[in-house]
């Protein structure tokens, strides 16, 4: 008769007396092994579809992410209705990596004869009257491990609605594309799409008189666009 499990981790020997003993080469708690390997299987299948299911999932990737903001600042009036260019505000873009914030000087240049008494701008007037900048939350917040340079892309014709979205349609600031690293090295692979003449850069509603990848295919080769996808290029 064949020896059941139990048996198949003994050793049978006879000792001098001619006895018959039975000696475990392992403890028999090893049997559950085969038990517990089947559950970290299929544990790990489970793991892994969560983690890419995270790591792709809109909440993930922050799309639509608009946080409220200390003063409700309109985009949608602002940029679109009035058409007030991006770099009147954000005046770094093209000299700088980082995209700066106004200071509340720049608020009061107009906001000093224009509703001056609205309510919705008391934290604007205490701010200029005390020095104190006003606390705004940051919409597009890359990680502390990347690095990425506002004025290269904008000196190489990558309009700010390539990564913001129609902000002069906004009336409260969303994030519009994933910002993440697979996002980003789609473009670098392959930017002619996201290329544009510089004078229009800011222009969120300029639409070319061609096939955009044609333009932007032109554009790469008169600049000599190369985008880099070397790791170091945005983790240094």
């Amino acid at each position: 008769m064949a020896p059941d499990n139990q048996d198949l981790d003994r050793v049978v020997e006879s000792d001098p007396a001619g006895l018959v003993t039975n000696k475990f080469i392992f403890p028999k708690w090893t049997n559950k092994l085969r038990e517990l390997s089947a559950v970290l299987a299929l544990g790990g299948l489970v793991y892994v579809v969560v983690l890419f299911t995270a790591l792709f999932s809109p909440e993930t990737s922050a799309i639509g992410y608009a946080p409220e903001q200390p003063v409700p600042y309109s985009h949608a009036l602002h940029a679109g209705d009035l058409d007030i260019d991006c770099r009147y505000c954000h005046t770094s873009v093209e000299s700088s990596a980082r995209a700066n914030l106004p200071p509340t000087a720049t608020c009061m240049n107009c906001h000093a004869t224009i509703k001056t008494q609205s309510d919705k701008l008391a934290l604007v007037r205490a701010s200029f009257d005390t020095g104190t900048p006003i606390p705004w939350v940051a919409v597009h917040d890359l990680p502390d491990f990347v690095y990425f340079n506002h004025a290269g892309h904008v000196q190489s014709g990558v309009s700010c609605v390539s990564c913001h979205g129609r902000v002069d349609r906004m009336e409260v600031v969303a994030q519009a594309a994933p910002l993440n690293m697979g996002w980003c090295l789609e473009c670098h692979r392959a930017p002619e799409a996201n290329l544009r003449p510089v004078e229009f850069v800011t222009d969120l509603a300029w639409v070319p008189d061609e096939d955009p990848v044609v333009l932007g295919t032109r554009l790469r080769a008169e600049h000599r666009i190369n985008p880099s996808t070397d790791c170091t290029t945005c983790h240094r």
